[in-house]
């Protein structure tokens, strides 16, 4: 471990009767903050909502003309029961949809795989072909709905399935709306949900940028991920900086395969967590906004000034959800929710309050979305743009973190970027993790209910669990789907995609061939396989 003097990114432990106080990312929070805390040259960082360096929201005016979208995350089991919770959610107010994928589609393996025993349906929706896209999605019409879907190494096949739902319902690829979150890089750093090596992924990334600036204009083809490495242990300074480190691999691979930046940077979206310091988180945002669009301005010569705006969707932390007192995550989740709207947020998810039990029931769901609605009509936070502007604290906050994640962005650049430092980010989030397990174990950071204010009766609410024989019942319908096919229309397709894979044509086209002509999804991910390799992690 790093010693204390070192760890700039990581608040040092203490225990619990030292007077300071540290955000999670060292930084000393002072008792009172007045205009020396805050650096000369305010009003040039500052800037004007929807003008560089949009420190204070990629909008003039915000939420004033449009609110957030509010997408609730959802799927599980098959695909007609995440349907039926998509239009509930929908019916209660939600706007937009958020997709969760079971790992066996997370992983590119069909459900009938040796491997899926058990976990099918269970993390999420088990997606294994063109009749589970189009059950997922029925009487939801495409043109209508903005949909996110949490889906990495096989993220170009899933969006191609979704574009061929939609031309069954007459709408044009142009007209769809969403997001593939398609960010492998924080796979091999936080989740290992990959299949191939990090060079044959990043090529099916930039594959999919140029398949959908001609095809489908308005998807967002990345959403470069910070969530997961918050989720894993990462402080705020390190996801700013492990998440801009990312967005600035992804662009350098899409030039490196010959598009403009402005041909694809105005589609590149972001993902971050939000945590219970609202000060801290409000200011992480901000931070972000701004060191994103001088990196495509000055580093990348972005022109378009949609290519510099950092546009992002905020998921309210899991980690932080606790088993013990469970309705006591409603509050937690109302705080995140406000710092993620006080900090500009374009989409948000507030988690159920039962998460950390299961699945979230259909009861924490509502509750969860009506958060966000009393969000937007009651609390004032939509009201004004970048409401904490010109506060002393959250302003030198704003700075301090822009300082110490560019100190982490520049090692990783000195280590050929992303895709060369894996090892080092994944060194420096688990030093952070173990910092915080040692502030929690030693009551440094007091959690309610659990190391703090602790019950001997333990609550357990209504917990949604899914039928085990949804798991069997999606076997059989793979089963059939496959028996219903032409097999030598199935083989040239996947032959073909082999082909195409040892090349350098873009794959999308052989993708949605293969998908249409009823080939699985899994079956097309190890066509891919077979030609790229699978992923062995060496540390």
């Amino acid at each position: 471990m790093a010693t204390e003097e070192e760890r700039l990114t990581v608040a040092p432990i203490v225990g619990p009767d030292d007077p300071r106080r540290f955000t999670d990312s060292g930084i000393e929070m002072e008792p009172l903050y007045g205009p020396d805390d805050v650096a000369p040259g305010l009003e040039e960082r500052l800037g004007e909502p929807g003008a560089f360096p949009y420190t204070r929201g990629p909008h003039r005016e915000m939420y004033r003309k449009q609110p957030w979208t509010m997408r609730q995350y959802a799927g599980y089991a098959s695909a007609r029961e995440s349907n039926e919770r998509y239009r509930y959610l929908i019916a209660r107010g939600a706007t937009g949809l958020s997709m969760a994928f079971d790992l066996p589609t997370q992983l590119g393996l069909d459900s009938d795989n040796v491997l899926c025993l058990g976990e099918v349906g269970r993390t999420g929706v088990a997606i294994d072909s063109i009749d589970d896209m189009r059950l997922a999605f029925d009487q939801i019409p495409l043109d209508q709905v903005s949909t996110s879907m949490t889906i990495n190494a096989p993220a170009g096949v899933l969006l191609a399935l979704y574009e061929l739902v939609g031309e069954e319902q007459g709408v044009p690829s142009e007209k769809l709306r969403g997001t593939t979150q398609n960010d492998i890089l924080k796979e091999y750093i936080a989740r290992g949900n990959y299949i191939y090596p990090p060079q044959h992924s990043m090529r099916l990334t930039t594959d999919l940028f140029a398949y959908c600036k001609e095809n489908v204009p308005r998807w967002n083809t990345v959403s470069i991920s910070g969530y997961h490495f918050r989720e894993k242990g990462c402080s705020a300074v390190q996801e700013v900086a492990f998440t801009l480190s990312s967005g600035i691999a992804y662009v350098q691979a899409a030039l490196d395969a010959g598009l403009a930046v402005d041909d694809f940077a105005p589609r590149l979206a972001f993902f971050f967590n939000g945590h219970n310091n609202v000060f801290q988180e409000v200011s992480k945002f901000r931070a972000a906004r701004r060191m994103w669009a001088t990196v495509m301005r000055d580093r990348f010569k972005a022109a378009d000034p949609k290519s510099q705006m950092l546009r992002f969707h905020t998921q309210t932390g899991g980690v932080t959800l606790t088993a013990q007192q469970p309705v006591n995550n409603i509050v937690r989740v109302a705080l995140q929710g406000f710092a993620a709207v006080c900090g500009g947020t374009q989409s948000l998810h507030t988690n159920g309050f039962d998460e950390a039990l299961a699945l979230p029931s259909e009861t924490a769901a509502k509750t969860a979305l009506r958060t966000q609605q009393i969000l937007a009509h009651e609390s004032g936070a939509a009201d004004t743009v970048d409401p904490f502007a010109g506060s002393y604290f959250v302003e030198a906050l704003t700075d301090e973190i822009e300082s110490r994640a560019q100190e982490l962005i520049t090692k990783v650049d000195e280590l050929g970027g992303s895709v060369n430092a894996i090892e080092f980010i994944t060194g420096e989030i688990d030093e952070s993790a173990w910092g915080y397990q040692e502030r929690y174990r030693t009551a440094q950071d007091i959690v309610v209910g659990v190391n703090k204010y602790e019950e001997d009766d333990v609550e357990v609410p209504d917990l949604l669990r899914v039928d085990p024989d949804s798991e069997r019942a999606q076997l059989e319908r793979l089963k059939a789907f496959k028996a219903d096919r032409d097999a030598s229309a199935v083989d040239a397709r996947l032959q073909a995609l082999r082909g195409a894979a040892a090349g350098t044509t873009n794959l999308m086209p052989f993708i949605k061939d293969a998908l249409r002509d009823r080939c699985s999804m899994g079956e097309v991910c190890g066509a891919l396989q077979d030609v790229f390799g699978k992923y062995q992690p060496t540390f």
